[in-house]
């Protein structure tokens, strides 16, 4: 069986993180111009109506990145679990999938 943790697949990892972060700090920054401008005269507080082009595409990107993550996350675990029910049948000799 193939050893999970080369140097390879952390390195990879430890990039895929950083640029991961990079892009939440990125939307975060876009954000707070928002946050900074906000008027009340032009609607409710994180309504869609108070946003400028700019800041609305910033607001569904943050958000789609959310669900992108959670999707990611979803999948690794989904990975892991596979992983460890075939290591676990390997040991006890079950091959009946």
């Amino acid at each position: 069986m193939k050893s999970i943790l080369t140097l390879k697949n952390i390195l990879l990892t430890i990039i895929i993180i950083i640029v991961d972060l990079g892009v939440y700090i990125f939307l975060g920054f876009m954000l707070m111009n928002y946050e900074d401008f906000y008027e009340e005269s032009e609607g409710p507080y994180w309504s869609l109506e108070s946003m400028t082009l700019t800041e609305k595409v910033t607001y569904i990107c943050f958000n789609g990145w959310i669900i992108l993550n959670l999707l990611a996350i979803g999948f690794i675990l989904y990975r892991i679990s596979k992983y460890l029910i075939n290591k676990r049948k390997k040991k006890t000799g079950y091959n009946n999938a």
